[in-house]
């Protein structure tokens, strides 16, 4: 199932992604961690040390790898210069999947062992000095987007995506991508302002939104969150010394990771899978689709020279029965 996180700058949402990450691969699952931030500190919250992090292969940089393999022998996508991020998959596309090897994989995704296992670790990259002005960030999320809509998960494989701050990515149809988006908010009024924006955008999509109230220090606190967001409101989370350890570099084994806080990650972990179980594969393709023809009509015809909604496969349904190409 693929989860994502979302909150305001500072709510504590690559903590908590990368505490749930944790989580999964304590439990044995297999999971593909994805880093889409502007910021990128998924890898160091996942343990690694900085020349590590600053060494992992950024996304965005492989695009024309990443096309060139997913396009397969699609015949309505004539080349990878006319896929763009919203490219949707049809038949003869080559697909991901969670547990299998691929070149994708082999250039864009990094082991990372944890406690309970290792996790594959894929980052969009960092935004440098030499995209300011020239280019949007947009356009390194692009290549999770073109992924996320060429790969197949099933049950009890999951893919959890750290996304960009704020209301951000509704710039693209990433935000439907996903079983259910865990919205990190802290206590305040900053922090539920970004929940609002989000339940207002994705109203009409059918996206799957709880919020984790997190920094909580207190039953006032927890009685702020329920009066701003409602039955949405899944669980809170406060101070914690082993996430404080971590933000040190010197993480103590995750299973010494305080009981209420294990208990906040189970239940969402319950959450997400519950979520899955209710996913409709032709609503996902649909929005897609949807998202493509938009992204088409705005600016894809014009920049790719090509009549992109030509590479819609009308009778083409993404689900876990699919076969891809070879």
């Amino acid at each position: 199932m693929k989860i994502a996180f979302v909150g305001k700058g500072g709510s504590g949402k690559t903590t908590l992604s990368s505490l749930f990450i944790r989580q999964l691969a304590a439990d044995g699952a297999p999971v593909i961690a994805v880093d889409a931030d502007i910021n990128q500190h998924l890898g160091p919250a996942l343990g690694l040390d900085e020349a590590e992090a600053a060494a992992l292969p950024a996304m965005g940089d492989r695009l024309p790898l990443i096309k060139n393999y997913l396009r397969g022998a699609n015949p309505r996508v004539t080349s990878a210069e006319t896929m763009i991020k919203t490219t949707p998959p049809g038949e003869g596309s080559r697909l991901l999947r969670v547990r299998e090897e691929n070149p994708v994989y082999d250039a864009c995704a990094r082991p990372v062992e944890l406690d309970g296992g290792a996790v594959r670790l894929m980052v969009t990259g960092p935004f440098t000095d030499a995209d300011l002005g020239v280019a949007c960030y947009h356009s390194k999320t692009g290549a999770v987007e073109l992924c996320l809509n060429h790969l197949v998960d099933g049950r009890d494989e999951y893919v959890v995506v750290d996304m960009t701050a704020g209301s951000d990515s509704f710039a693209s149809g990433m935000f439907t991508r996903f079983d259910i988006t865990f919205l990190v908010a802290e206590p305040t009024r900053k922090g539920v302002s970004v929940y609002r924006q989000y339940k207002e955008y994705a109203r009409d999509f059918g996206v799957e939104l709880k919020v984790v109230g997190n920094k909580v220090q207190g039953q006032d606190d927890v009685d702020f969150l329920r009066a701003e967001v409602g039955g949405d409101l899944l669980v809170t989370v406060g101070h914690s010394d082993w996430v404080r350890a971590m933000e040190k570099g010197r993480p103590p084994r995750f299973e010494l990771l305080e009981d209420t806080n294990r208990h906040a990650l189970r239940l969402l972990h319950t959450t997400a899978d519950s979520a899955y179980e209710r996913r409709d594969w032709e609503r996902y393709t649909r929005q897609m689709v949807h998202f493509h023809l938009k992204n088409a009509e705005s600016w894809g015809n014009e920049r790719t020279g090509a009549d992109l909604a030509a590479q819609v496969d009308p009778g083409f349904v993404l689900d876990e029965g699919v076969t891809a190409s070879v």
